[in-house]
């Protein structure tokens, strides 16, 4: 007797998918949707769209709301906006005071400043970290790049937290860090690095690199390597190939993993929190204070709407920019 041929995955899922598009209930809908003019590919990305309203739009409005209130003692600890006078007139009081008070207190612009120092500090070393990597990456064989770009996203298998947490015990006085630098004699006595803006920056870069690397190499891997041989042909040297050629050529993965890693490490809370010093203010710890410790939500929230303004006003224009550019270019 043969063997009977066990269907695969992408037969199973297309049997399902057209027993569910032949549901009698699902067939209604569709005939619905299309007397209301909507098409299936109009369906199909209002789902992201979708997620964006309920995840980013609704909430940003929430606390938006929030940051025009007033702190009371109460639960939750702020006046509502909207209030109802005794003649059915809707009030809406709206309290500025809590953006001016960030503009008057320099706790938070030093904070927001120190922010923007170390994530812009921590973009730049992952920058110089993670491009030889995707390179070397991209460079590689068919056999070794699958491996290569696993061992990248390895430390994603586990906790956060805990990762964190090793480095406070490799950045301590009896690290292994600092019996290496003793036994090379480049140090003396063991100097804990433990508290400092460097162990902020390296808590930073390690666990932000894969969010560098992997648009880096996405770029580099699409970059036609025609170029590069015509260019040493003409007599180019491989230097200025990198700087004339490969590097503008990669232009939107930089841009893309910079990204990625400014806009998180500006409002990271853990790491500072773990690696750094009273002397490692950052936005994010601020803001987790007012919310928790002080329990003043509505200056949290203006930070948060402060912070989010900030980080998303760039890459609006930045974007913009990139359609004009390519408008012009068609």
């Amino acid at each position: 007797m043969s063997p009977v041929a066990q269907p695969n995955l992408g037969q199973v899922l297309s049997g399902l998918l057209q027993a569910l598009l032949g549901w009698a209930p699902v067939r209604a809908a569709q005939g619905r949707l299309k007397d209301w003019g909507v098409t299936g590919r109009m369906a199909v990305t209002a789902v992201p769209y979708l997620w964006l309203l309920v995840f980013f739009l609704v909430p940003f409005f929430i606390v938006l709301k929030i940051s025009f209130s007033s702190v009371e003692i109460a639960m939750p600890p702020f006046a509502p906006l909207i209030q109802w006078a005794d003649d059915k007139v809707m009030l809406i009081r709206l309290n500025l005071g809590n953006y001016q008070f960030l503009w008057e207190d320099e706790l938070y612009s030093s904070a927001l400043l120190n922010s923007l120092k170390m994530a812009g500090v921590s973009t730049i070393l992952a920058l110089l970290m993670g491009y030889p990597m995707a390179y070397g990456i991209a460079r590689s064989s068919r056999e070794w790049r699958n491996i290569l770009l696993m061992l990248v996203m390895l430390p994603f298998w586990t906790s956060f937290l805990l990762r964190i947490y090793a480095w406070i015990g490799l950045l301590g006085i009896n690290s292994p860090i600092n019996q290496m630098l003793l036994a090379l004699g480049l140090i003396d006595e063991p100097v804990s690095l433990l508290q400092t803006d460097w162990a902020v920056y390296i808590g930073i870069v390690y666990s932000y690199l894969p969010f560098m690397v992997l648009p880096l190499y996405t770029a580099i891997e699409k970059l036609d390597g025609t170029l590069l041989e015509a260019a040493a042909d003409l007599g180019c040297r491989p230097t200025r190939a990198f700087f004339n050629i490969t590097l503008p050529l990669t232009k939107e993965g930089i841009v893309a993993g910079c990204m990625l890693v400014f806009i998180p490490a500006t409002g990271e809370f853990v790491i500072p929190a773990l690696l750094g010093g009273p002397d490692s203010l950052m936005i994010g710890r601020v803001l987790w204070e007012e919310f928790f410790n002080n329990r003043d939500w509505p200056v949290a929230s203006a930070v948060a709407i402060l912070l989010l303004l900030l980080l998303v006003g760039p890459i609006m224009l930045y974007q913009r920019a990139q359609q004009a550019a390519g408008g012009a270019h068609r």
